[in-house]
């Protein structure tokens, strides 16, 4: 086989806005609670955001994106693949 016969492979997971912040609060290094302090939403809805259990919403996302450091659409659109958009 040569080179030229294998394709870069893509990393395309399936994930979705609820489990977006815990993966990024986790690769942050941040528990809950931590994250709670920086965002100003408590460790109990923190929880139900990440479980799913509620809909994080844009003033959610924008808030969590500041304190996570990120732009709120890669927690709102956490699939997006912007070679999709041809």
């Amino acid at each position: 086989m040569k080179k030229k016969d294998f394709r870069r492979a893509r990393v395309n997971i399936r994930i979705t806005p609820g489990e977006m912040p815990k993966t990024l609060r986790e690769l942050k290094g941040f528990s809950q609670s931590r994250l709670a302090e920086l965002s100003g939403i408590s460790q109990p809805n923190i929880s139900a955001l990440e479980n799913s259990a509620r809909r994080i919403g844009r003033e959610r996302a924008i808030v969590l994106g500041k304190a996570l450091k990120v732009h709120p659409a890669v927690i709102l659109f956490p699939d997006f693949d912007i070679t999709d958009v041809a």
